[in-house]
């Protein structure tokens, strides 16, 4: 009888290892209280079209993980967080690989969600063939109309990211090879080239630092309105809302309103907030503030569509290894268990 129970449970093993382990909170500070179906659902209930998150390839094959993302009503939305760039999309001149973003979209199509394509045209992760090519206007003017347009057709009926942090933070032209060539007129090929390969894509342009008013959300203002003032197409702009604990601006809901006032709609595209580790329950609690204010502002304006997270847990977040000394800036923290922050997006939709 011992000999067949400890057969049983030998043979059970595999089945049990294979198991996800439970979430485990740190008992030394707060966590989440909040009890809904899911942060996609408490969005929708507030008018919003969705609340979603970014996602990589290499994070797939964590069962925790992915127990989440693809829980019936938590996240309505994905955002290919790397697959979809430049590098990995067209790594040599005219040859296009779609493998890592037919994953990420296919998982939208299976799961019922919205899939946001990121990006066309940005200057970091290009392939050394687009930064050292040394072409002429001409040349990379083709060369920018042929990747937009194949990247976007290959993922029709999508909204796109078509042109990602295109300005410095006192509202110049950012200086790369696209402006070094082409002057700012790159910014109307590639929506041109976009809104073509695609009529029913909503092409946006996306950057960091424009969330509340100031020079450089000034400058992206200006910027639609020439782009508008020449018929350039110009759906919407992406407020990335990568910010501080502490120190979110004021301004969310008169800066969304003065853009929406453009013709324009506007959507969260990449929110976290960081914090100098180690976390504490002032930080925490400062933090949930936070997040209520950034989605309560997106719940306040009609024309904010939606909210992605840039990832929802500090296991995959890009934060620590961007800002040295810096993360836990999501809503769930390193071991996949709610912070205090899903409490404030829930608040915020309320």
């Amino acid at each position: 009888m011992q000999y067949s129970l400890l057969t049983a449970l030998i043979a059970l093993a595999p089945a049990v290892l294979a198991l996800p382990a439970t979430p485990v909170a740190d008992a030394s500070l707060p966590g989440s209280t909040a009890n809904v179906a899911g942060l996609d659902a408490v969005a929708k209930q507030a008018g919003k079209l969705y609340l979603g998150t970014a996602t990589d390839n290499n994070e797939l094959t964590n069962t925790q993980y992915t127990a989440i993302l693809n829980a019936p009503q938590m996240f309505g939305q994905i955002t290919a967080e790397n697959s979809m760039k430049w590098d990995a999309t067209e790594p040599q001149q005219g040859v296009f690989t779609f493998t890592q973003g037919d994953q990420i979209a296919n998982l939208a199509t299976s799961q019922g969600k919205l899939l946001r394509g990121h990006n066309c045209v940005w200057h970091q992760q290009l392939p050394n063939w687009v930064t050292a090519g040394n072409f002429n206007a001409q040349q990379l003017t083709a060369i920018v109309q042929n990747h937009c347009s194949t990247v976007v057709s290959h993922y029709k009926g999508r909204v796109w990211d078509v042109v990602n942090e295109p300005l410095n933070d006192d509202g110049s032209f950012r200086q790369d090879v696209f402006f070094n060539t082409l002057g700012s007129g790159y910014i109307a090929t590639a929506l041109r080239a976009a809104k073509a390969a695609d009529p029913n894509a909503k092409v946006y342009i996306n950057d960091f630092n424009i969330e509340g008013t100031g020079a450089k959300a000034t400058a992206m203002k200006n910027l639609v309105k020439t782009l508008k003032s020449q018929g350039v197409p110009i759906d919407g702009i992406g407020l990335q809302s990568h910010f501080i604990v502490g120190e979110v601006p004021t301004t969310l809901v008169q800066n969304m309103q003065e853009f929406t006032a453009l013709g324009v709609e506007v959507a969260i595209t990449e929110l976290d907030i960081r914090m100098t580790l180690p976390e504490t329950a002032a930080l925490l609690q400062q933090q949930k503030n936070d997040f209520q204010t950034v989605i309560s502002a997106c719940r306040q304006v009609q024309g904010c569509v939606g909210v992605t997270l840039w990832d929802f847990t500090d296991k995959f977040s890009f934060v620590p290894s961007t800002f040295p000394g810096q993360g836990a800036a999501t809503p769930w923290d390193q071991n996949l268990v709610k912070k205090p922050a899903f409490d404030g997006v829930v608040a915020g939709f309320q």
